[in-house]
This record gives C-alpha cells, structure tokens and sequence, in this order.
C-alpha cells in the first residue's frame, strides 16, 4: 500500500514519459537562454528550476502518444505549454504582488516587476518561436487562442477584484 502511495498518477505518467521529459527539458533550458539579455535566463531559470510536476508538458506527451503521434515536434509544444505557463506565473506573481512561489521568493521580489513581465514577454515570444517552428498553422491558432483566453482570464479577474 505504502509503495502505491509513493507512485501517484503524475509520478508514474513521468516515469513512462522519461525520456521525453528530458528532451523537454532540454529544449526548455536551451531556449531559456539570451546572448545579449544575462537577466532573461537568471529569472527563468529561478521559475523554471524551482520544481513543479511539469504537468502540461506530460498531458501534452500523453496526448502525443495516445493520438499516435510519431513526429518530431510533441517537445515542442510540451516545452510551448510550459513557457505558457512559466510567463503567466510571472504576469500573475506582478499583479498579485506575490511574495511566494512554489515556497520560494517569486521573481518579481528578486529582481523587480518590470524585469518579471519582460521576461514573462520573452517566455510568450519563445514559445510562439517553438509553435511557428512546427510549420503547423492549427498549433499556433489553438495555441494562441488559448494564451489570449488566459490573459483576458487574468484581465477579468483584477477587474472583478476592483
């Protein structure tokens, strides 16, 4: 009983998806880095090497293999999902005024708000590089949709609060 607690669903889907992982993973810390901006791959990296399940990226491997996929480009768009995801937790840390992420100081009390949203921007642009870099324009059209829903979310929600 012990041992099947130890292996809970997300756990055990990122044992089957190992390998894809890393390469996700590697693609995230390759793409993370900036010749000519050294505050770009400090704050990512502060986020992005705080933890965290990687959920999206393995729903988004899973869904690859469920569907049969066999191409090249399910890292890509695992790693797409998760510089979503990364630049929404920064924009979102700003408005909030957040202290803590993931029980570590966010990014924003680090270094500052603008530097937190210009690296949120810089997340938002990787990842829509990542999307264009699969030649397919439905990726990018759904892909996109789904960033503008979660900005109008984020919209609606600080002016729900005011």
């Amino acid at each position: 009983m012990r041992d099947e607690i130890a292996h809970l669903p997300h756990e055990r889907l990122a044992e089957h998806l190992s390998g894809d992982l890393v390469a996700v993973n590697d693609l995230i810390r390759a793409r993370m880095h900036s010749d000519h901006a050294p505050r770009i791959p400090e704050v990512t990296a502060h986020l992005v090497e705080a933890g965290g399940k990687r959920l999206r990226p393995m729903l988004t491997l899973a869904s690859a293999r469920l569907m049969g996929y066999q191409g090249p480009y399910h890292v890509h768009l695992a790693a797409t999902v998760e510089f979503i995801h990364t630049a929404t937790l920064l924009h979102d840390d700003v408005v909030d005024g957040s202290e803590k992420r993931r029980g570590r100081p966010t990014a924003n009390l680090l270094w500052d708000n603008k530097s937190s949203v210009l690296v949120g921007d810089y997340l938002f642009a990787r990842s829509f590089q990542l999307m264009t870099e699969t030649g397919n324009l439905e990726v990018l059209t759904i892909l996109s949709r789904a960033a503008a829903t979660i900005a109008e979310g984020e919209v609606l929600q600080l002016t729900a609060a005011t």
